[in-house]
């Protein structure tokens, strides 16, 4: 089974403050994060091709795990670690066969019957939510709560990521709730100093399992 990192970083430009992805995925990894996600709805092909090839070398360096959000062509061309997928993107199985094996597919989900779904595919690991309302996407889905969260937890023995509003305030409720791991982009690219940020998170999330760093 599939051990993920509790802090999963998604580096979105969009919502970057106009930092350049490479110096945004610098300093996730200068406060210890492991887990990164590069999402770039806007980008051109080429153009993403260039910046995840950027980010997998920067996150490789540090023993991380690169992950590219909806290209499974991309994830394969910069040999990232893995491809994430939604409910509007390619199948999981058709992902695989895309990114070869060994690679980690991660899936989107948002109510409980995808849930069950992921749960029979071929899928390392589940994302849910959104948990709380959130400003990440221009028509998020329906809030499924923590409510909710428990309920997927009970509904798959697979990794769950939670997503969707996720703060320094409710982090640690995530985790209660049956999260593996939060995926945080708003809650990390928003502030000043992000390598502070992260570090919060890290702390609190290490309490919360018991254990120094990740």
């Amino acid at each position: 089974m599939l051990v993920i990192p509790r802090l999963c970083a998604i580096i979105d430009p969009a919502q970057g403050g106009g930092r350049p992805p490479v110096e945004v995925a610098q300093a996730l990894v200068a406060a210890g994060v492991r887990l990164i996600q590069l999402r770039d709805k806007l980008a051109s092909s080429g153009e993403l091709y260039e910046s995840a090839h950027r980010l997998c070398a920067c996150v490789r360096k540090a023993g991380g795990i690169f992950i590219v959000n909806d290209r499974a062509d991309v994830a394969r061309a910069v040999n990232a670690d893995g491809v994430h997928v939604g409910q509007d993107d390619l199948p999981v199985e058709a992902a695989r066969a895309l990114v070869g094996p060994g690679k980690l597919i991660g899936y989107s989900t948002h109510v409980l019957e995808q849930v069950r779904e992921a749960e029979g595919s071929t899928a390392d690991y589940i994302a849910f939510g959104p948990i709380f309302p959130t400003a990440s996407k221009e028509n998020p889905d329906v809030v499924v709560g923590l409510e909710g969260l428990g309920a997927a937890r009970k509904a798959t023995r697979k990794p769950l990521v939670a997503i969707g509003g996720i703060t320094l305030e409710n982090a640690r409720a995530v985790i209660d709730a049956g999260a593996d791991s939060v995926a945080v982009i708003r809650g990390l690219l928003s502030a000043p100093d992000i390598t502070e940020r992260a570090q919060e998170f890290l702390k609190i999330l290490a309490a919360e399992c018991g254990t120094e760093g990740q």
